[in-house]
């Protein structure tokens, strides 16, 4: 029978590999063979289902060892298992987190049920390409399940994380609707490529973002960190790995759960506060110079005009989210279907965003070896932009109103302003709009094939289409418009991502020798276009290209790249004790040259399991893990070609095309390498209390980087591999259950982590690179490239403080005596201040705290997050803080602790303001740099559940919940978490800071 089987799934696997399936015919034939052999021989194979007791969910990977034949089986992913026994032998039955039994076999298919063990829960995790039993891994993970995840009601998949993981550092990005977190594991392991961690959902890579999921349909999140654990992705796993797993069918039975969350938000607009129209007189009224104030109106009735930007452009922003799924099945069929709605109002008024999710994945066996895995999610994202000016919110003066008398808006330039310069935004807000609508569609059918007990064939095959549609309407009657007679513009793009692996799974058991490896073939690409039209003049109110007179400009893009890559990972356990663990991986890239396409990755890890030891007796200790690991893996350039000599095309002269060199190829660009090596200790004492220690050592070679190069050839930069990077830090896990009755429960989790960073080495003749500051604005802090200096240092003059006698501001500058020697000295000259090397915004030591307690059916969970010994270069301070500089903006109130010198003998942080001061007090130096230290309280929320059996209701829960309650910081700006650019936490405040919001939302769930 087996040998038949053998030889029906065999043929089956090619069908699926070369393309095409058996004929319909041939399968009958060989079903029938199947079923013959099946009846003479069957009182040989003894089959069953290994379930949980409690939930009747099937276990996967429990060993069924038949002592007197020395052999055995594993469970598969839906808890079945196969062996050849006969009827009547004694099966010992076991799994990592239960009670191990020893049952007789019988015939027929035989359900054995295992008891959790209290003491060892949640032992089966996600990992890369797999599940494995939390007691075997080596490596250095996280695993936070949905209970974790969703206290919070971000639309945000990134934010979800924030302070809930050691070394995970999340910067939750702005209060703008959809606005999505920065994610960086354990330090920047890149100077200039992404940080950014490689996302993985059900097995799928999707790249450097979660895209437009759902958090309603997360079941669990794995956060990769090691070599251990991250080497099997890779050239895709430098900077961490994030593994999501989406719900599924749990039961046979029919379930449906709905929930409707309804709330509102308000920004939070941290320790900035913008001066009133008496407190900007005042100021104005204290420059040392304020006889050539030259305002059209400048007397004291401006201390009554007092307008606030603030309350025009902001409101009460409401959020509702609404999510219903389905799910259940039979022996043969489970079907899991969700489907969500996400609608929220900015809090700055005029921006809408809505968001439809669906999700549909279904688990199909037509046969008992083989699970067809068909699935699609869909999303589609549409925003309405009219968006009241936030930068206006800070800038525009309290004394310029944009309203006249009447109540009708102010024409720009309105002479009735004290700032006649600026134009009123509102103005051009009645016409001016964007919107747009962004389609993410993923989809695919994986199958699973049991060619043995120990041996299976796994197909995972993914397809991810977006497309993104925008377009922005100007008004002939507008500011930017006027001049062209209106502009529209159109927008759109699309990008296919395509994703394979085929995959063969060992998994043995052989008495105490625990095996499993697994060996695949993986392909990764993508292609991206876009096509922009921009039309000018045309009559105001028609919204459409084809009413524009003049076609201003017509562009189009299109890239591509590739990746392709071989992997095996192999386990080892000897009597749960001891555990080694091996993977390699080659990748090959399309953004390397022929000399450098292929890389190749690593590690190697092993651990023991200290209290399974019999030696050990201390019967308070329920587990001691020792873990050591060491491995490698790459980034590549951020960039897609740059190991090729290319030409802009799209240049012209006169209307004629041309061409001109616009890089330098390098063919011998190689891959950046990431070596880390771990040492890690997992414990946990009396059935109460949880430890996590992780130390870490990573060294990057082979930096990427665009080196600056002369630009007689056009050409100012080439890509180069520049040098070292050291990242070696420590994180805790802290947990216990305090208490823990029948009707009570009160648990706490706490996590730290602290990271070093350290540029080792730079190669060449290169002693120093000086990095621009992310924002683009002129006057923003440099960062420097040096050895033994963190990559994130800033490079700045240094602020000297203010003249005790004369309220000038002052810097350093260094002078050279003439043996050689230098010394540091105070000018009051801002040209003769030199750069020096300053803090770093990288954080010593970041975390979170929280808190969960119930009472019978009462619940209450807090979530707190903390930074310390990080530094933000406040740039906004430069415009708001300027001293008399800026005469065109609103200004700053002086935080606590802060003073302006009015007198000689005053010893003062701000120096004596002037009207349009040429003193060059806000340029740039360490006055605006500021610690970014901060305890937040993220997310608190309440509820209250029962179960209404006489109503079909298996639970019923109503709550509230709420987030960014409170921040205590020092920091003088909107939020030291704010900073993020193009996906990355930069540590640079720019002029206009979207708030934080905080919001409050009141939910109902309920479960049939």
């Amino acid at each position: 029978m087996r040998k038949g089987l053998f030889l029906f799934r065999t043929m089956l696997l090619l069908g699926f590999v070369l393309g095409g399936f058996v004929t319909p015919a041939v399968a009958s034939n060989l079903v029938e063979t199947s079923s013959n052999l099946s009846a003479q021989q069957q009182a040989s194979p003894l089959k069953g289902v290994v379930l949980d007791a409690q939930t009747n969910e099937p276990i996967i990977g429990a060993n069924i060892y038949i002592k007197e034949l020395s052999t055995g089986a594993i469970t598969d992913l839906d808890g079945n298992y196969e062996v050849n026994a006969p009827v009547g032998s004694k099966m010992a039955v076991s799994f990592v987190g239960y009670i191990s039994i020893e049952v007789t076999a019988t015939a027929g298919v035989q359900t054995i049920k295992l008891q959790e063990d209290r003491r060892t829960l949640d032992e089966v995790v996600v990992v890369g390409y797999g599940v494995q039993k939390k007691e075997s891994l080596t490596g250095s993970m996280q695993v936070l399940k949905s209970d974790k995840l969703t206290n919070i009601t971000s639309p945000s998949v990134e934010n979800m994380l924030a302070s809930k993981a050691p070394g995970v550092q999340v910067a939750p990005g702005s209060g703008q609707p959809g606005s999505s977190g920065a994610v960086m594991i354990r330090g920047k392991s890149t100077i200039n490529a992404s940080t950014a961690p490689l996302w993985v959902i059900d097995g799928v890579i999707v790249g450097s973002s979660a895209g437009a999921l759902n958090p309603d349909d997360i079941e669990s999140m794995s956060i990769l960190k090691d070599a251990a654990s991250t080497a099997i992705y890779g050239s895709q796993g430098a900077n961490g790995v994030i593994l999501i797993t989406t719900k599924s069918a749990s039961s046979e039975k029919l379930t449906i759960n709905v929930s409707a969350k309804v709330g509102f938000t308000k920004l939070n607009n941290g320790r900035l506060s913008m001066m009133d129209g008496a407190e900007l007189y005042d100021l104005y009224s204290s420059f040392s110079n304020q006889e050539q104030v030259s305002f059209p109106r400048w007397n004291e009735d401006l201390r009554d005009s007092n307008f606030s930007w603030w309350d025009l452009a902001t409101t009460t922003g409401v959020a509702q989210d609404y999510n219903l799924s389905i799910s259940g099945g039979g022996e043969q069929l489970t079907s899991f279907f969700s489907f969500g709605v996400y609608d929220e109002e900015g809090a700055v008024r005029g921006y809408d965003y809505r968001r439809y999710n669906a999700r549909l994945k279904t688990d199909y066996k037509p046969f008992d070896f083989i699970t067809i895995k068909p699935n699609i999610s869909a999303s589609r994202r549409k925003i309405d932009n009219q968006q009241y000016s936030v930068g206006a919110m800070y800038s525009n003066l309290p004394w310029d109103s944009p309203f006249d008398e009447d109540g009708n808006i102010v024409d720009h330039k309105s002479e009735t302003w004290v700032n006649s310069n600026q134009n009123n935004y509102l103005k051009d807000l009645q016409w001016n709009k964007s919107a747009g609508t962004y389609y993410e569609i993923m989809g695919g059918v994986d199958f699973d094939i049991r060619i043995t007990d120990w041996l299976t064939f796994v197909s995972v095959n993914n397809y991810k289409w977006n497309d993104n549609k925008s377009n922005s309407y100007t008004d002939p009657r507008s500011s930017s418009g006027e001049g062209v007679g209106g502009r529209i513009t159109e927008s759109s793009s699309s990008s296919v991502r395509r994703y394979t692996n085929q995959l063969l799974r060992f998994n043995k058991v052989f008495g105490r020798h625990d095996v499993t490896a697994l060996l695949a073939y993986e392909f990764n690409d993508y292609e991206y276009k876009s096509v922009n039209a921009d039309g000018t003049g045309f009559i105001p109110g028609f919204e459409v290209l084809d009413v524009t007179s003049v076609p201003e400009s017509v562009r189009g893009g299109k890239s591509e790249w590739a990746v392709r890559s071989f992997l095996f990972n192999g386990t080892y356990a000897y009597d749960h004790r001891y555990l080694a663990q091996l993977s390699l991986r080659r990748d090959g890239a399309s953004n390397f040259g022929s000399n450098k396409k292929f890389g190749n990755f690593f590690s190697i890890s092993g651990g023991w399991n200290i209290h399974r030891e019999k030696f050990f007796k201390a019967d308070w200790v329920d587990e001691l893990k020792l873990r050591i690991s060491y491995g490698s893996v790459g980034n590549r350039p951020h960039t897609l070609y740059p190991q090729y000599d290319l030409y802009s095309a799209s240049s012209d002269y006169n209307e004629n095309p041309g061409a001109l060199i616009s890089q330098v190829g390098n063919a011998n660009l190689t891959w950046e390498k990431t070596y880390t090596t771990g040492l890690g200790i997992d414990a946990s004492f009396f059935d109460r209390l949880r430890i996590n220690l992780d130390f870490y050592f990573k060294k990057t070679d082979n930096l990427l980087h665009p080196v600056p190069v002369s630009g007689l050839t056009g050409v100012t930069r080439i890509w180069r591999n520049i040098g070292e990077l050291q990242n070696k830090g420590i994180e805790l896990t802290l947990g216990a259950d305090l208490i823990q009755t029948k009707d009570w429960h009160w648990g706490l989790d706490f996590n730290i982590g602290h990271n070093k960073n350290k540029v080792k080495d730079l190669y060449g003749e290169a002693r120093q690179i000086i990095r621009n500051d992310v924002l683009n604005i002129a006057g923003t802090a440099d960062k420097l490239l040096r050895r033994n200096l963190d990559s994130d240092t800033y490079y700045l003059p240094e602020w000297a403080g203010v003249n005790v006698e004369t309220g000038a501001p002052q810097w350093y500058k260094t002078v050279t005596a003439d043996d050689g020697t230098t010394t540091r000295e105070i000018t009051g000259n801002y040209a003769e201040a030199d750069q020096i090397t300053s803090k770093s915004s990288a954080p010593k030591a970041f975390g979170g705290f929280s808190t969960s307690l119930s009472y019978k059916n009462i619940d209450f969970n807090a979530v707190f997050g903390f930074s310390f010994g990080g530094y933000l270069y406040n740039y906004s301070r430069t415009e708001y803080d300027s001293d008399g500089a800026y005469t065109d903006r609103n200004q700053m109130k002086l935080k606590s602790g802060w003073n302006r010198w009015e007198k000689p003998g005053d010893v003062a942080t701000h120096p004596l303001p002037s009207y349009n001061n040429k003193s060059n007090s806000n340029k740039a130096s360490t006055r605006y740099i500021e610690s970014s230290n901060f305890l937040k309280l993220r997310s608190l929320s309440i509820g209250y559940n029962l179960s209404l059996p006489k109503y079909y209701i298996q639970n019923l829960r109503v709550f509230f919940s709420a987030e960014n309650l409170f921040t205590i910081t020092p920091y003088s700006g909107v939020d030291p978490e704010i900073p993020i650019v193009d996906g990355k936490i930069t540590g640079s405040v720019g002029p206009s800071v979207y708030p934080s919001a905080r919001k409050f939302m009141f939910g109902l769930n309920v479960t049939l």
